[in-house]
């Protein structure tokens, strides 16, 4: 089979494998009283739709730990990581709900990143190295423009904004890339979110656009990557879909698509190559009581370009006050 063929046949089994299995979860739909419908934890990946609740706090902390398993070339295919390259991040995220159905939180995230056996002649320095520290900050409003009834879904503006807290500059070659942490720029992302119960299952959908104050150049590891490539160049698009399926004593199970997909830019013209991640990530949330509740997922992977490939096991508890 030639490789264009062979591409296009893999993104089209990627795309149908998602809508096949959203429209299954969905496809017992039934009349459900909106007023009461089942608790969960929300999904891992995708943001949710409806606000905390004015005055209550959402504490919740992630624990990832991302694998990379090779690169995706210009063409979609894959190659490898020319060595051991892993990253433990650890992001907390403290919610407070605002009075007229809104919500602001911070995201703060502290990372660890390793690599060994590195055999990439392009590389300078050691064949292993490892580097620790904070990453950037994201802040983040959210307004809901629109209630879920029968026929319409929780429709919620969202704005959030990256600061650049994370190291990355005085960056040493030695360290492989490891050490640079954050973006470097002020980054924007305005999008909405989306949201409706069509019983047995939660449906939930992501789509922001990421855009950043300037281009300074810096370099990111993506990762822990062995490749320094700018990450202001683009623009990015973010879409995420998710379903939660609602279990008996507590369990839903749960299944996420994450993509990011480099665009434009808007306000400017960037030589960067434009890079794409898609994946799925299956995962189970039990909820403990309605203050209380856990997941587990495993983000995996599956296509791209120009982007390191791997899978990522993540675990998060989240607290409500």
């Amino acid at each position: 089979m030639p490789r264009a063929a062979s591409q296009t046949g893999r993104r089209r089994f990627l795309g149908g494998l998602v809508t096949a299995a959203l429209v299954l979860l969905g496809a017992q739909a039934a009349a459900v009283d909106l007023s009461d419908p089942p608790a969960t934890t929300s999904p891992i990946i995708a943001d949710a739709a409806v606000p905390t609740p004015p005055g209550q706090f959402s504490v919740q902390p992630y624990l990832t730990l991302g694998v990379v398993r090779g690169r995706f070339t210009p063409s979609w295919g894959g190659r490898s990581a020319h060595g051991d390259f892993t990253s433990l991040e650890s992001p907390l995220k403290i919610a407070y709900g605002l009075p007229r159905n809104s919500e602001v939180f911070v995201q703060a995230t502290f990372i660890q990143n390793w690599a060994g056996g590195v055999t990439d002649p392009t590389l300078p320095g050691r064949r292993a190295a490892s580097y620790c520290g904070a990453g950037d900050t994201l802040l983040v409003l959210k307004h809901q423009l629109l209630a879920e009834t029968a026929r319409v879904p929780t429709v919620t503006a969202f704005l959030g904004v990256n600061f650049p807290t994370g190291h990355h500059f005085h960056l040493n070659p030695a360290r492989l890339g490891l050490d640079s942490l954050g973006t470097g720029t002020l980054a924007f992302t305005p999008g909405v979110n989306l949201s409706k119960w069509l019983g047995p299952v939660y449906l939930y959908a992501n789509l922001w656009y990421s855009f950043s104050n300037r281009n300074p150049g810096v370099v990111s590891n993506q990762l822990a990557g062995p490749l320094l490539t700018s990450v202001h160049g683009r623009d990015q698009v973010t879409w995420n879909l998710a379903a939660e399926w609602p279990l008996a004593g507590g369990w839903v199970a749960l299944l996420e698509f994450y993509s990011t997909w480099d665009v434009g830019p808007l306000f400017r013209s960037s030589p960067e190559p434009r890079s794409a991640l898609l994946g799925l990530s299956p995962g189970l949330e039990y909820v403990f009581s309605p203050g209380w509740g856990g997941a587990l997922g495993v983000a995996v992977d599956l296509a791209g370009r120009n982007s390191f490939y791997a899978i990522t096991p993540i675990v998060t508890v989240q607290a409500k006050f």
